[in-house]
């Protein structure tokens, strides 16, 4: 488990780690977008109009901090070793002269550019698991988030074609996703809401007993995929055992509060309390319950339009991922930057690979003081690219630089030049007309 109370930081530990470990050029790549000044077509102001926010000891926040390059980045977060580092929207002008354009009768200080990003916490996932609660993660709930990371990824990719994902695991109880292709980054704030909307399916409030509705004769394409290749398995092979669903009264009698047959919820409740008749000493009892549920409600008799999508309806509630949907609808939201270290649990906040998902354990990824350790005992041995090979973060590095950022920075450069050489063609044509 990985425990709400502090483990394995000390905020003294902060100081070696930026000195040390910290990727500040990998960040630095990342967030110029190929705007490095290395080819006539770019933007020489573009990472200068970046906001990061530092938290600082004693919960002090520095907001709409910019900087001029990597190196003026990785001096001011040496400097002031932040608890968190936060990255915010690109600006139209330097988010740290926003006071001096906010003078004249137009205010021209506005977001123009934000990754679209979306924020996974188990906390609100707490009404579907019961092996942890609040800020506790283990890893019979953790596939919670290996399933919002298949689902929301393989939506991103095929519905909408983006290519460029990243996954960074939060360092205590979710994830993080930044999609970074150039026309994720320019979404309007209604484009973004347009998108969060289209993983919607929880209606209604703590109150009603039913809070997913799939609508129509049909799912929809998106929906019917994500229940046969994740949500159903997931939720019979794993949950179901492994966070007990249905193995007592209480637990059974909110699956059966979703059923809007209330003679079918009775038979089952009259088979499930005679606990002779519905257990075996073969088989799990979640598992019984649950192909009793399914029996009914998908035998011949009960195939009533209000019961078509039952059996679903109780997946999707117990598996679908649950977003935060504000952080995704507005550009001026700022989301922590990767690499960060989670002053709760100690833990670097590292990139997952959304492939290999299943394997992602929680309660190994490296520690502030764990790497500390490393250090003291390795020494340091680096490579060619600079990457720290003696610790547990190396296979992080590799993974942000191979899987992200190599295949990020090759596209954002044809980009550029594609831009840049059709300005050229442009500008040719008017001279010569």
């Amino acid at each position: 488990m990985i425990p709400q109370q502090e483990s394995d930081f000390d905020h003294n530990y902060l100081k070696p780690y930026y000195g040390k470990l910290f990727p500040f050029a990998d960040i630095f790549k990342w967030m110029t977008y190929g705007h490095d000044g290395k080819h006539p077509g770019c933007d020489q102001s573009y990472f200068g109009r970046r906001e990061f926010s530092f938290t600082l000891k004693g919960d002090f926040y520095l907001r709409f901090q910019s900087f001029n390059n990597a190196l003026e980045l990785e001096n001011s977060i040496k400097e002031k070793c932040p608890l968190k580092i936060d990255i915010g929207p690109v600006y139209t002008v330097d988010p740290a002269k926003r006071h001096a354009y906010a003078q004249g009768d137009n205010n021209v200080f506005a977001p123009v550019e934000r990754e679209l990003i979306f924020d996974i916490d188990m906390t609100d996932y707490d009404d579907v698991r019961y092996c942890c609660r609040g800020a506790d993660v283990c890893l019979n709930c953790w596939p919670l988030m290996t399933i919002a990371i298949k689902v929301i990824d393989t939506s991103l990719r095929d519905d909408f074609g983006f290519k460029h994902i990243l996954w960074v695991y939060s360092g205590r109880r979710g994830v993080h996703c930044w999609v970074c292709d150039g026309k994720a980054r320019r979404l309007t704030n209604e484009q973004r809401a347009s998108i969060a909307d289209y993983y919607r399916v929880y209606k209604g409030n703590e109150n009603s007993h039913k809070k997913v509705s799939l609508m129509g004769a049909a799912l929809h394409p998106f929906l019917a995929t994500s229940y046969t290749n994740v949500l159903k398995d997931y939720f019979e092979k794993i949950l179901l055992t492994s966070q007990n669903l249905l193995a007592t009264e209480e637990r059974y009698e909110k699956i059966l509060s979703m059923i809007p047959d209330e003679s079918i919820a009775s038979e089952l409740r009259g088979k499930w309390q005679d606990s002779r008749r519905s257990s075996s000493a073969k088989e799990d009892i979640n598992v019984v319950r649950w192909e009793q549920c399914k029996q009914l409600l998908q035998s011949g008799k009960h195939k009533a339009q209000g019961l078509r999508r039952c059996v679903e309806e109780i997946v999707f509630f117990f598996t679908y991922p649950r977003l935060d949907m504000e952080v995704s609808k507005h550009m001026n939201h700022l989301l922590k930057a990767p690499f960060c270290v989670h002053p709760k649990t100690g833990r670097v906040c590292v990139p997952i690979d959304p492939n290999q998902c299943d394997e992602f354990d929680p309660t190994t990824v490296p520690t502030l003081f764990q790497l500390l350790e490393e250090l003291n005992n390795e020494g340091l041995r680096a490579d060619v690219n600079g990457e720290w090979n003696g610790t547990s973060l190396g296979n992080a590095i590799t993974l942000f630089r191979s899987s992200f950022l190599e295949p990020l920075q090759k596209a954002c450069k044809e980009e550029i030049e594609r831009s840049y050489n059709l300005k050229l063609q442009q500008s040719k044509n008017s001279v010569g007309w």
